[in-house]
């Protein structure tokens, strides 16, 4: 038997707010997968990434800007970059904020708006962050599930929003699903909040959904509010740069890009990002691709589960919510023999679901083929 030891010194020091919170799931190690698998090439859908790799125009500028040395701090107000956000969303950019990633921006944002005891309303099933960051700072997070068929329910958000949330976190998509709200519900829920809440439209995927004719802009829809809003967006996902970090935040005014420069580190994107995402909005064509291409493989790929006999929520983004049927848990383990790595969703009612990012066309049949036998035969 195992001796109980006592906590360590530190555990005293950590604020109870923190203690409880869960560590975030970024997916299983590549490199123990592929020990488990014994395979030297492992296929990695577990963090919505893209497959079909950067701009040209990226990969220069991020060799210009690490030629240039890396011994001097970035520009802490990424002005250039700032500058180019605001022409090509058409808004000043002394009203867009930098971040090292748009989940950088969740962080500040709940630094600077939320007390302890404050209210916030968000997504369930949801994006993990819109609920820990709140959490850290000590306020309650009320989550609106979804339908049965993973649409929008009305009432149960017109319900939360009467209970006074100072902040509402809204993903369109929705990060698991890749479900989208429509240019009406998004209506429903801007006349819903109250005068004091500060409403956060998390367009993470945003890029992938635009050419939908009943997707809604943010950014459209919110501008001509008088009232407090900001709308999310990163370079992590369609444009592919997760790995050098940077994201921007849209905001109703500059006082609250203000507000938010106050609680940021002053060097929170890299010179290399900076000048990274500048060249990426440069490369139309480039993104356009990673759209078409992107789309044609979640309608081919969402097929093939669904004529195996999978339930798979139609998404507008890279990646698929799918219920397996059996413990997602044992489900991404099996994967892990076949090389494979997809996130198992772990939230209360969705246990059985997994997500999965897409990747090209030959690692995604391979995926398509031993997900549906492992279903198939079970995890047992």
């Amino acid at each position: 038997m195992n001796p109980v030891l006592p906590p360590p010194p530190s555990a005293a020091l950590i604020r109870r707010e923190v203690a409880g919170l869960p560590r975030y799931d970024p997916g299983a190690d590549p490199d123990q997968v592929a020990a488990v698998s014994g395979r030297s090439r492992v296929i990695k859908l577990s963090n919505n990434e893209n497959p079909f790799g950067v701009s040209p125009a990226v990969s220069e500028a991020v060799r210009k800007a690490l030629a240039d040395g890396v011994s001097r701090y970035p520009d802490p107000t990424g002005r250039r970059l700032a500058e180019a956000i605001g022409r090509h969303v058409d808004v000043p950019s002394g009203r867009i904020v930098l971040g090292n990633g748009s989940e950088n921006l969740l962080e500040l944002l709940c630094r600077a708006v939320l007390d302890p005891g404050d209210l916030v309303v968000t997504q369930a099933p949801g994006f993990s962050l819109h609920e820990t960051f709140p959490r850290v700072m000590g306020a309650r997070v009320h989550k609106v599930a979804v339908t049965a068929d993973f649409g929008f329910d009305a009432d149960a958000w017109s319900d939360a929003l009467a209970a006074g949330p100072k902040l509402v976190f809204l993903a369109n998509p929705c990060n698991p699903t890749g479900a989208t709200l429509t240019a009406g519900e998004l209506e429903r829920v801007v006349a819903g909040l109250p005068e004091t809440a500060l409403l956060v439209l998390d367009e993470a995927y945003g890029e992938f959904a635009r050419s939908r004719p009943d997707y809604p802009d943010g950014l459209d829809a919110l501008r001509g509010l008088e009232r407090p809003w900001i709308v999310l967006r990163t370079f992590s996902k369609a444009y592919g740069l997760a790995g050098v970090r940077v994201g921007y935040g849209v905001a109703s005014d500059e006082a609250l890009v203000r507000a938010l420069d106050r609680v940021r580190t002053p060097y929170n994107v890299s010179h290399p990002a900076q000048e990274a995402a500048i060249a990426a909005l440069g490369d139309h064509a480039h993104l356009a691709d990673t759209v078409r291409r992107t789309a044609l493989e979640i309608e081919r790929v969402s097929r093939s589960l669904r004529d195996a006999g999978l339930r798979v929520v139609p998404s507008s983004a890279n990646f698929l919510f799918i219920d397996t049927g059996h413990p997602a848990d044992h489900v991404a383990r099996a994967l892990h023999h076949a090389g494979i790595i997809v996130k198992a969703w772990r939230e209360p009612g969705y246990e059985t679901y997994i997500r999965a990012s897409l990747s090209t066309p030959g690692d995604n049949d391979v995926f398509v083929r031993w997900l549906t036998e492992i279903c198939a035969k079970g995890t047992t």
